[in-house]
This record gives C-alpha cells, structure tokens and sequence, in this order.
C-alpha cells in the first residue's frame, strides 16, 4: 500500500472544524462597537457613513447656529445591521456630541471614560451571573475613534490628557479630520509633529504587538503606526472623475477623491478598521482593556469581603 493510499484511509476529517466554526459564527454574526470622540464639525457622522458605504448616522446630532451651546458632553447611541456577503455585523455607533465644544472643557472626558467603563461593568455583570446567557450581548466599546482638528500645530493640551485617559480603556486610533484642508507638506509635518508628541506624552495607542503575533503580523502593525494618526476625507457625495463615479468632494481647485491613496488615507483606515484588524479589535477589548477591569474589580471585591468584620451579613 502506497504512502498516498495510507494517507487516504487514515482521514479523520477533524480538518472540517474550520468549516464548522465558520458556519456557526456567520449563523450568529459579529458585533463591532465604535465610538467617535472629537469636536463638533470635523465629520465624524460622515466618516463612519463613508466607511461602511451606508447612511448609518443622520446629522441630528449637528447643532444649528442658532440652537443653545450643550453644556456637556451627551452619549448618543445607534445600532445598524449591515450584512456583505452572507456576513452579518451588527455596528453600534457612541457619538459624543458636545465633547471639546466649550471654552472651558476641564472634566468633559468623563461622561466618555464613565461610559466605557459602564459597558465593562455591564459585560462583568451578565458574566457573573449565576443563570447566565449563553451569549452574552457585547456593548463593549472596541475601537475608539479620536478626531484631531487639523490645525497642522501638533496636538491640544485637551487631545493630550483626553488620549492619555481614553488609551487606558480601549483602543484609540486618532485621525485628521478634514485633511484636505492642509497641503500635502503641512500634512505630513502635522503627522510627524502628532508622533513625536505621543511618544514624549507616552501615550500607548492601538494596535500592539503581542507573544503570539507573528512576523507577518508584527510587520502590519509597524505599518499602521507609520501612518497613524490616518489624515482622513469623509464623503457621502460621488463626484465624476474620468468618467467614473467615485466619493469625494469637489472645490474650487479640483475634486479630492477620498479612495484615492494620493489625497488622503482614508482607503488605509478603512482597510485597517474592517479588512486586517476588525477581529483584533475585539479581541484586544476582551483579553486586554475588559481583562484589566475585571481583574480590577473582582480583587476590590475580594478586598472588601476580607475587610468585612466577622459575622457581618
């Protein structure tokens, strides 16, 4: 009997397990948990619209001239279920209106950290329930999104502590917004200026190298932070270039085309977001930023148990 033909006779098919994997996480789908974090105006409805190609976030949220100023920063919420290929994301969507939108802002990050942190505390409840679900719904915020004004001055003092804090909680991906509003060279300098001051400011930005990513991986994720912050062009309007219809926005100058790598690198982040690391995200929300909170947690109450006098109810 021929090599090929033992080989043949001894398949098992515990191969099929991927297969098997596979169909059960399409039949359940996945859950992907973005907030938006930056002023008013830089565009952050119309990002989020321009990257999963659909009109999930209306401009509710954009105050009229004419409406009061908020005086804090509200959490808005929306849920969407977008399927592509037989793959089911259910996308839900914090924004923060009313963030770094007053003259004085001391404290305006607090309602955000609280609520990242009150999806952990969710999650851990559900977790340590003695009758639990068998899937536990995630609300657990997986990827934060932080807009930069694109002044082309390096960051705020606001952007600095707001980074700082929020990076200890999730992953922060910062971006440019409206980069078209800077030449090529003023944004570049921006860009290096941003780097710098993140590394002097310690500042831990997403993604991470970890012991099991592999060389191939290790690469990617340098390639990100070369880029990192993504200068960024939201449209939800197509524009004809050529003959062919493609999003961007047109001016006076010309027409920026938000696909096209030479304007600016919002193909790169949507690549990032949804094609190399969405599972990443996700992955690094639980075994990271919610592992911390909960080790956190259940030693504060271990403590508070031992501390409590004998025979107290």
């Amino acid at each position: 009997m021929s090599p090929e033909e033992i080989r043949a006779e001894s398949y098992v098919g515990f191969d099929t397990i991927t297969t098997q994997i596979e169909h059960k996480l399409l039949k359940r789908g996945f859950q992907f948990n973005v907030i938006l974090v930056g002023q008013t105006g830089l565009g952050k409805s119309t990002l989020i619209n321009t990257i999963f190609a659909s009109h999930l976030i209306d401009s509710k949220g954009r105050f009229a001239a004419d409406t009061p100023v908020r005086q804090t920063t509200e959490i808005q919420a929306v849920s969407h279920v977008i399927v592509e290929n037989g793959v089911k994301l259910r996308l839900n969507i914090v924004d923060t209106p009313g963030y770094g939108d007053q003259i004085n802002n001391e404290g305006c990050w607090d309602p955000i950290i609280k609520y990242i942190k009150d999806q952990h505390s969710a999650y851990l409840r559900k977790e340590l329930t003695a009758m639990r679900d068998r899937y536990i719904q995630d609300t657990r915020i997986h990827c934060c999104l932080y807009f930069i004004n694109p002044t082309g001055h390096g960051l705020r003092p606001i952007d600095v502590i707001v980074m700082k804090k929020l990076s200890e909680v999730v992953n922060v991906v910062p971006v440019i917004a409206k980069a078209d509003c800077l030449t090529i060279e003023e944004r570049e300098r921006f860009k290096a200026k941003i780097r710098e001051e993140l590394v002097y400011h310690s500042i831990r930005l997403y993604p991470f190298d970890t012991d099991e990513d592999d060389e191939e991986e290790v690469q990617l994720n340098a390639t990100i932070r070369d880029v990192i912050p993504f200068a960024i062009v939201g449209s939800e309007s197509s524009v004809i270039i050529d003959g062919k219809s493609v999003r961007g926005r047109r001016n006076r100058w010309g027409v920026v085309n938000v696909e096209d790598p030479n304007h600016c690198e919002f193909v790169h982040l949507r690549n990032f977001l949804t094609r190399t690391h969405l599972q990443d995200l996700i992955e690094t929300t639980a075994q990271i930023h919610y592992e911390a909170f909960r080790s956190k947690q259940l030693l504060a109450l271990k403590e508070n148990v031992n501390q409590r006098p004998q025979g107290a109810q």
